[in-house]
């Protein structure tokens, strides 16, 4: 009688691209943290060993760095794009960003989840706190610019402007609990948008 045939891994060929292995470490800081990027436990995940990984990286050092890099270029893409979505009406653009900056994860929750464990790592790691401070500034730009053809005034929008990433991070902390409600980010989204939008039109402040 033949032994049973063992499960086997794929080969160690380099049939999984760059991508796959940033994407599944990507998946393991969702679920775990970046204690949990580890080559061993992204190879089982992924199906293979991890000689495979060493087809696209040279080490864990370098998985972490190339991590950190695809969120920071992803950040800067919607940057871009939010800037150029302005519209004749700021308050509508406004709208448009509470919409985004709130929907900036599910891919939402993973995308939340990501970025409060690598603020986490921030707070140990002065070259992750070094990029979330330039990630932060880029971000308090585009606000401040939005508020400001809102406002007419720049220093309100400074300040409106840090009161509303103020009200996004928390409404992340809120957002990434397992158990959060799903009308938990509509009544946090309405909330945003009424004092710190509405409320703010030229006409609806000189009433």
């Amino acid at each position: 009688m033949k032994p049973a045939a063992k499960t086997r891994k794929r080969s160690e060929t380099p049939r999984l691209n760059r991508e796959d292995w940033l994407a599944a470490a990507f998946m393991a800081v969702v679920n775990g943290g970046f204690d949990k990027v580890r080559v061993l436990m992204i190879a089982d995940a992924l199906g293979v060993t991890r000689g495979s990984f060493y087809w696209h990286f040279t080490d864990h050092a370098e998985l972490v760095s190339a991590l950190l890099t695809r969120w920071k270029d992803r950040e800067i893409e919607i940057d871009r794009t939010l800037k150029s979505e302005s519209t004749a009406d700021p308050q509508a653009d406004l709208l448009h960003l509470l919409d985004a900056a709130l929907a900036h994860g599910g891919t939402d929750l993973e995308n939340i989840r990501f970025e409060l464990a690598l603020r986490g790592l921030g707070r140990r790691d002065p070259v992750v706190a070094k990029m979330l401070v330039e990630v932060d500034e880029m971000r308090m730009s585009l606000f401040a610019y939005k508020f400001e053809r809102l406002t007419g005034d720049s220093k309100a929008a400074i300040e409106l402007a840090a009161l509303f990433y103020l009200a996004i991070v928390g409404s992340h902390q809120a957002l990434s609990r397992p158990v959060s409600p799903p009308q938990v980010k509509e009544f946090l989204k309405d909330i945003i948008a009424n004092y710190l939008i509405h409320r703010q039109t030229p006409a609806r402040k000189n009433k």
